[in-house]
């Protein structure tokens, strides 16, 4: 089993303080489009959520991944996507390959501080011209004695504006697309850092988003995760869990908007009857709750998986890509069921509806997903 009653009372606590201290907060956020991430944070830190399946010597928790999990399941709880996707890249995007792979200074520089909540963390790796497609990023950090250099851009970074430190793939060197890289912790008020813009997005309104420019940054060569020129592999094992951590956040986002939709079409009337009584509406509300539940014992298979020690890249891509799809279709047929009143944006429908669809998009894209997929089923033309 994969929660025992040891998780009931972290579940517990999250959930009031879920209740407490974000949501009466979020449509004030949403409007704002920024929320008081370093406040939020050190709350969560205070109360060890921050790094609840992180080493104990650099302030976590030390617990299982299903931990981890859990926090992730019960932010989607969160009455929107923003927040809750800004508390999981500083929990399971940025700091889990430094958590892994980081040296004990780097660690304690850097990962003590996010897990304590004094610091705010964002993962760069997408560029304006390399998403999905990780190998062909262009920032590179050239050698120079003890230490990088680095020069480019990145893109849609998420917390990037109120960030302390950046986890940064750049190339290191001029060799193999997937040997040449580097995960390198780059604080951000360094010399040379840009905070560009604040990138003004279609949903996700309540997290900050920036464009970052790097010119001749200069940082030591320890603030390097682990080997040089595996930044690559390192950041394809990152992704599993914050694929994972992607699927998972949407779990209960998803039966909220299930069951709001309920109430409100429920007490709804057109034609002499609610709009819950026509049978296209029950058995579609009915199907999705199924297709849920469909998801979360995917996502729980791929989290035991983890938990003993296998690689996990197949059901995570499969959750990711499953979660995505599910979110479309699912605000899609609820806002239908609203009417007039899904195309408001006072409605939690129409948020979930701009909200969801990043999920198919950040982190990998579906086209991506069903690519590795098809390479590991060895159906992919011209794939060994």
């Amino acid at each position: 089993m994969l929660f025992t009653a040891d998780h009931d009372e972290p579940r517990r606590i999250l959930q009031k303080f879920i209740a407490a201290e974000i949501n009466p907060f979020v449509d004030e956020w949403e409007e704002a489009g920024q929320f008081p991430s370093h406040e939020l944070f050190k709350k969560l830190g205070n109360l060890g959520f921050l790094g609840l399946n992180k080493p104990v010597e650099f302030g976590g928790q030390g617990l299982d991944y299903s931990y981890a999990l859990m926090m992730a399941e019960e932010l989607g709880a969160i009455h929107c996507g923003g927040v809750p996707m800004a508390i999981g890249v500083q929990t399971d995007m940025a700091t889990p390959a430094l958590a892994r792979f980081g040296s004990d200074e780097v660690r304690r520089e850097f990962l003590t501080p996010a897990i304590a909540g004094d610091a705010v963390a964002c993962i760069g790796v997408s560029e304006p011209g390399a998403g999905s497609d990780v190998a062909s990023i262009k920032t590179n950090a050239r050698s120079d004695g003890d230490d990088y250099v680095i020069n480019g851009g990145k893109m849609w970074i998420t917390n990037g504006v109120k960030a302390d430190w950046i986890c940064l793939l750049a190339n290191t060197s001029d060799g193999q697309v997937h040997r040449n890289k580097s995960l390198i912790c780059v604080p951000m008020r360094t010399k040379g850092v840009e905070v560009a813009r604040k990138l003004d997005k279609m949903g996700m309104r309540s997290s900050d988003t920036a464009q970052i420019f790097f010119d001749n940054v200069r940082v030591p060569k320890r603030n390097r995760i682990g080997e040089e020129g595996m930044g690559f592999t390192y950041q394809m094992v990152q992704f599993q869990e914050e694929r994972l951590w992607g699927a998972a956040a949407c779990l209960k986002a998803h039966e909220y908007i299930i069951a709001e939709t309920i109430e409100y079409t429920r007490n709804r009337k057109a034609f002499g009857k609610t709009i819950l009584d026509n049978q296209v509406v029950h058995f579609k509300l009915a199907e999705m709750q199924t297709e849920v539940e469909l998801l979360r014992a995917l996502i729980y298979r791929a989290a035991e998986a983890l938990i003993a020690g296998e690689d996990v890249t197949r059901l995570a891509t499969m959750a990711k890509l499953k979660a995505g799809r599910l979110g479309r279709e699912l605000t899609d047929a609820c806002l239908q069921f609203w009417g007039g009143m899904g195309f408001m944006n006072e409605t939690h429908v129409s948020r979930a509806y701009r909200d969801s669809r990043l999920t198919s998009i950040g982190g990998g894209a579906d086209e991506v997903m069903l690519t590795v997929l098809c390479k590991m089923m060895g159906t992919l033309p011209g794939a060994k």
